[in-house]
């Protein structure tokens, strides 16, 4: 297996139903459904609260800003804390805290004390739960299968985001129509209990034991940080998935606003526009492996972005409800083939001590690019008007085309993300352990090499330099020594003992390949030394 090698092709992986032979993974998918459709019914019912009590366009838009902008601010200290705690307590808490806050929102809308404020602030606070609750949940659903099954359970998954999407949306409708936001308020409570159940029936795994020093939430979070700017795959991942976030955001934040005022529809339409969305994509959760495997990943994110770009086009211009009914399944379509290659990217892209973090950062790109674009296109459409904000976002659709050669996508190798067995600390040849925080840690590796293979072995510890950043190193560089221009030494800096532990725990088959290839042009009967350095003053 070559190291650009990605995953298994679904041609060769079980099929997406497949997925569901597995007891644990069916129980957390029907649960996550109950779940998704809970906040569906919620979101709708909130947005159209504000679209009855405010004909604000920002207001409305609001609503979508206070869903997903806790994702920006939470997503990546919420995945150090699924990273390095435990997951179920973190997950089941956070449900607790979403129960009170719906139930609480529930009663103050069958009282008739649900304003515009009220209405934001519930919403913000269970878009909070939600952000803590992900990247734990994200993380362990990679974990209940194997890797090679990994892309059909986030497709699976996906597929249950989406219905839900159509028949939540739709479902909320009927009831805010016959009963008010109060009774749809009321069943969003029962998704949330059907996912606890599923959590202590099935609960995630727990980190192995380990002799490190426990990471902590700050430094857990720069780790995190650091890993996604030198892993130039999950960077691009990431850049790619905020410019499409932050451009389709338009159609879904405006889309109460087309609803009423080009279309003249109520509840129970905009139900239906929100359900168009949902059942184009789950249509192409269907067939999104084989679509994958024989267009590629990039022609197939190419044509998202356009679809995606000329639906917003048509809610601009057309004020027939038909067209635009046919032109969301389009876009739904769209939306789901673009984001779940992107989330399998990024899931396949990160070894087990980042993966709930990348996966956090994914979230915070797509959700955060979505939360800010809210507000943003609400503001655009309030000072311009709704066909100045659709088209715009349109353009910057088509826009994002243009990072295709800076940022290209693929899907991690495997021997990318499984780690190596780290050297023992007793051949680091350090006297005396120092305290976990002492520090900086410099640390030098001597190379003796042959003078005809200069230009090839500069070239090769180059490829160094990502690596020993990405997993903790603050400083890297490499010195030839003036005395002996047959002797190299790489020199990097971490910021404390423990962050040196993790880092050597974090290199990756991948690295000790590299790391291979390095030593293999050190002249024959020569050793590479290693020396460390810890600051004094």
């Amino acid at each position: 297996m070559t190291l650009r090698e990605s995953v298994p092709s679904p041609s060769s992986s079980p099929s997406v139903w497949r997925t569901l032979h597995h007891p644990a993974f069916r129980g957390w998918w029907f649960a996550s459904a109950a779940y998704f459709i809970g906040n569906a019914m919620q979101g709708m019912a909130a947005a159209w609260f504000m679209v009855e009590r405010t004909d604000s366009p920002f207001l409305v838009a609001s609503v979508q800003t206070a869903v997903f902008l806790p994702m920006f601010v939470l997503a990546l200290p919420a995945g150090v804390l699924a990273d390095t705690t435990d997951r179920r307590r973190l997950i089941l808490w956070t449900l607790y805290t979403q129960t009170g806050a719906v139930a609480l929102l529930a009663l103050l809308a069958l009282t008739g004390w649900a304003g515009p404020a009220t209405i934001l602030f519930f919403t913000a606070l269970t878009g909070c739960c939600t952000a803590m609750m992900s990247p734990a949940w994200n993380s362990t659903v990679g974990e209940i299968l194997p890797r090679d099954e990994l892309p059909q359970a986030i497709v699976a998954m996906s597929i249950a985001y989406n219905a839900a999407r159509a028949l939540g949306p739709a479902l909320a409708g009927v009831v805010f129509a016959l009963a008010g936001g109060a009774s749809v308020f009321g069943l969003a409570l029962l998704g949330i209990g059907v996912l606890a159940l599923a959590i202590r029936r099935w609960p995630p795994r727990q980190h192995p034991p380990s002799r490190l020093p426990a990471e902590r939430l700050w430094g857990g979070t720069l780790a995190g940080l650091r890993y996604a700017r030198h892993s130039h795959t999950i960077l691009a991942q990431l850049v790619r998935t905020a410019a499409f976030g932050g451009a389709g955001s338009a159609l879904w934040a405006l889309l109460p606003v087309i609803g009423q005022q080009r279309l003249g529809l109520g509840a129970e339409g905009f139900g239906l526009l929100m359900g168009c969305l949902g059942a184009g994509a789950v249509a192409v959760g269907l067939v999104i492996g084989p679509l994958r495997q024989r267009v590629g990943l990039e022609r197939l994110v190419a044509a998202g972005c356009v679809i995606f770009g000329a639906v917003m086009l048509i809610a601009a211009f057309s004020r027939w409800a038909l067209p635009l009914y046919i032109a969301l399944v389009a876009s739904g379509a769209a939306w789901m083939a673009v984001m779940s290659t992107f989330n399998t990217a990024t899931q396949t892209s990160a070894p087990p001590w980042v993966r709930s973090r990348a996966t956090a950062l994914h979230v915070l790109s797509a959700l955060g690019s979505f939360a800010i674009g809210s507000a943003f296109w609400g503001i655009v459409a309030s000072v311009f008007g709704l066909q100045a904000a659709l088209c715009l976002a349109a353009a910057l659709m088509f826009g994002g085309l243009l990072l295709v050669r800076p940022f290209p996508l693929r899907m991690g190798a495997e021997l990318e993300v499984t780690q190596a067995v780290p050297v023992p600390f007793e051949d680091l040849l350090v006297a005396d352990e120092p305290d976990p925080e002492a520090g900086p840690v410099a640390v030098e590796l001597g190379y003796r090499i042959r003078p005809v293979d200069t230009a090839e072995f500069l070239d090769t510890v180059a490829l160094l330099r990502a690596p020993r950043q990405r997993d903790g190193a603050t400083f890297w560089r490499l010195y030839k020594d003036l005395g002996d221009p047959t002797r190299y030494v790489e020199r990097f800096i971490v910021t404390s003992w423990a962050d040196y532990l993790h880092q050597r725990a974090r290199a990756t088959l991948a690295d000790q390949a590299i790391e291979a290839r390095v030593r293999a042009f050190v002249i024959d009967g020569e050793a590479v030394t290693m020396q460390h350095y810890i600051a004094e003053r």
